[in-house]
């Protein structure tokens, strides 16, 4: 495995050209003053990108034209920077490969960037923002456009680069020879090499003989366990099966001196890595107190750029790359394709593009490269050589724990993962573990929000023949509360638990109710992720009562600002006001923002996924409710709740119909609907403008307003 730190230092980028790239840099003063500011303003320019973009949005193909990406302007900074860390790209057109070749270069840096089209006569886009300039770098795809630029767009620009000391980098297309360069390694690099004992001296007489004379030097390497026998971890559903082979390598790793403290631990084909196996990390943790381990797997293998890390029951996993080298590629003439795909896969090619692209890299390579025609060796002395020819990269290596801590001080957003759906990804599925099913997972999630009918919505579901609920938790009653809570890190794994084995019956469809899922940041997201299938149903009540209603469930719970101030005092507290008032106001009020919440849900489903229910019909009229959502969902068979609900006067609403006439209703009502007449007047005004929102959402989701939405914009004109 070789592990390379890239530094940024000076010019970093360099332009593709079929086969390689060569740097260019042009700045308007002089080179000396564009390379002092470029290296005074690094820690400026690495701010991840706005928030709000998927990955999606960041993907670029030679079809796709050029995200127009704006950033978003700031306050000075507190070195006294008079611009805001944003670069500005000239390209020469949307579909221009260099220039998505650029894009790529900050997109994997998380620079915050602007593309423009390279400007003619009388279209530069404006630089300043009042006495702040808006770019802190600008970038030319082609350094000929600034040089046959009109005189006044010329003059501005120098200008602007002059009064805010901004440099610029100009790129220029040229084909350069890359043969018989200078070699240089990387400073103390040092090979990791892993072990599995069960294969020494298992082979030839020479084999034995090679095995004996590398641990002759074991002191000059680093070291990291594999499995005893080489065996994917995800296959072992004992976790103490599973310790017992880490043991075996254990002591043979002690049997030969082999250092064992490195922390460090690869599983054989990233087996139980991603998707997380947890025996494995349980038995890591146990056997070798594992802290680092790496994988190409998350969030998926390609595209390689988006590979990130992320961090699981205290171990961090760090993302690895490729580098052209396998198992069965160990002699140059037989490479797949010829030498020639290796060699440009080196010399400005994918092997050179991860470098360049990650700032922290992982390879791994097999014992096999290192023999015969050792092509790991020419694959690696031939990039650095590469690299060092080209560039003003600085590389450097570092122990697996310190490289660890390297990659999340400078990306801490990765700690948390985002767990996929396995069976989505073939490679994902092939290394999960054929005991766990995808039909475990719900097929439906009721979203809420809290105080809308949700739960009596729950009741009537879980009386379908063809629908099952989850169990329920200890901590929440019947709602798990996954993707919005702090259970979230236990993993999937946690999560099917909750949910019955799956029967032979097509017919098996299994939900869940969270009313905290609808207004919470990351629930959509999350949700998405691991149910990109699922259907949504959120009911929405007039947002007056049931922020109310939220004050009476919350009274009757005993909450103490409930308790001491009254509802009109809640909804009108300042920002100013004491912090347990303060919550209880953002929980009345913040859920019935519906159009900003259900706009979330849309970001990451279709809306012929969701399905918004009118609360007071749900109330009013469940049994017509019922029968739009089986058609909703498709299920083959239809109840007519009108004979399985009825209506109970002593409780004021709908319940289940059971054998003898009797009826099983959820507990009784908490309070009137409505306030006083002056907290009503107050929240008409406050959700008015969101309600005004929600319909035209709804419009444009093809679904009939609520009544209570039809009639709350009836009073408003």
């Amino acid at each position: 495995m070789l592990s390379v730190l890239r530094l940024r230092r000076l010019v970093r980028q360099v332009p593709l050209q079929t086969s390689f790239i060569f740097l260019f840099l042009l700045c308007i003063l002089s080179v000396f003053l564009s390379s002092y500011f470029l290296f005074a303003i690094k820690r400026k320019l690495e701010p991840s990108l706005a928030a709000g973009r998927s990955a999606d949005d960041l993907y670029v193909t030679p079809s796709r034209p050029l995200p127009f990406l704006s950033g978003v302007g700031g306050t000075l900074s507190s070195d006294g920077s008079r611009t805001d860390p944003v670069v500005l790209v000239f390209v020469e057109s949307p579909y221009s490969q260099l220039g998505q070749e650029i894009v790529a270069i900050l997109e994997s840096a998380r620079f915050r960037y602007r593309t423009e089209i390279s400007p003619g006569k009388g279209d530069m886009p404006t630089l300043t923002d009042g006495q702040r300039g808006r770019f802190v770098l600008i970038i030319y795809e082609n350094i000929l456009k600034y040089v046959n630029m009109d005189a006044w767009n010329r003059e501005l620009l120098d200008r602007y680069c002059i009064e805010f000391g901004v440099g610029m980098i100009g790129f220029f297309k040229a084909l350069v020879e890359t043969q018989n360069e200078l070699r240089r390694s990387i400073p103390d690099f040092t090979f990791n090499l892993g072990f599995s004992g069960k294969f020494f001296h298992a082979g030839t007489d020479e084999e034995d003989r090679g095995d004996d004379l590398l641990l002759s030097y074991v002191e000059e390497f680093w070291w990291f366990p594999h499995m005893w026998s080489h065996m994917q971890p995800h296959r072992f559903h004992n976790q103490s099966v599973l310790a017992e082979q880490m043991m075996l390598n254990r002591r043979f790793a002690e049997d030969q001196s082999i250092p064992t403290h490195q922390g460090y631990a690869v599983a054989p084909h990233h087996s139980g890595v991603y998707p997380v196996h947890i025996q494995l990390y349980e038995a890591w943790k146990r056997v070798w107190d594992i802290r680092v381990t790496s994988t190409e797997e998350y969030p998926h293998l390609k595209p390689a750029r988006f590979r990130r890390g992320f961090i699981h029951r205290g171990i961090r996993v760090l993302p690895r790359q490729t580098c052209g080298l396998f198992t069965h590629t160990i002699f140059h003439k037989d490479y797949p394709g010829g030498p020639q795909e290796l060699e440009r896969i080196i010399d400005g090619g994918e092997l050179f593009l991860t470098v360049l692209l990650n700032p922290i890299s992982i390879f791994m390579t097999h014992l096999s490269n290192y023999g015969n025609d050792r092509l790991g060796l020419f694959t690696f002395k031939r990039l650095l050589n590469f690299l060092l020819t080209w560039t003003h990269l600085k590389l450097q290596t570092l122990p697996p724990l310190q490289l660890a801590d390297k990659y999340f001080q400078r990306f801490p957003s990765d700690t948390e993962p985002l767990w996929q759906d396995p069976c989505e990804d073939k490679r994902h599925k092939d290394i999960w573990s054929k005991e766990k099913t995808c039909d475990r997972f719900p097929k439906l999630l009721l979203i809420g929000p809290q105080k809308t009918g949700a739960t009596a919505l729950y009741l009537f579901l879980g009386m379908h023949p063809d629908l099952s609920s989850n169990y329920p938790s200890k901590e929440t009653f019947e709602e798990i509360q996954f993707f919005s809570g702090h259970s979230y890190h236990r993993g999937i794994d946690w999560y099917m638990e909750y949910f019955p084995l799956p029967s032979n019956s097509s017919s098996d469809y299994y939900f869940e109710k969270s009313a905290s899922y609808f207004d919470s940041d990351v629930a959509a997201v999350r949700a998405a992720a691991l149910l990109p299938r699922a259907r949504i149903i959120t009911v929405l009540s007039d947002p007056v009562e049931r922020a109310f209603a939220w004050y009476q469930h919350q009274r009757a719970h005993a909450d103490p600002a409930a308790l001491k101030y009254s509802f009109h005092d809640v909804i009108t507290a300042s920002h100013n006001a004491p912090v347990k008032l303060q919550v209880l106001q953002k929980r009345c009020l913040a859920p019935g923002w519906y159009a900003t919440h259900l706009s979330r849900w849309l970001e990451h489903y279709h809306h012929d996924q969701i399905l918004v229910v009118d609360g007071q019909t749900l109330k009013t009229d469940p049994a017509s409710v019922m029968e739009k959502i089986q058609t909703f969902l498709g299920l083959e068979n239809q109840v007519d709740y009108h004979k399985t609900l009825a209506f109970d006067p002593k409780k004021g609403f709908w319940c289940q119909l059971l054998d003898g006439g009797k009826t099983k209703c959820l507990g009784k009502s908490k309070g009137p609907r409505y306030p006083d007449k002056q907290s009503q007047v107050f929240l008409r005004k406050y959700y008015r403008d969101g309600n005004i929102q929600l319909s035209k959402l709804l419009y444009k989701m093809g679904q009939v307003l609520p009544g209570w939405l039809r009639e709350d914009l009836l009073n408003i004109r």
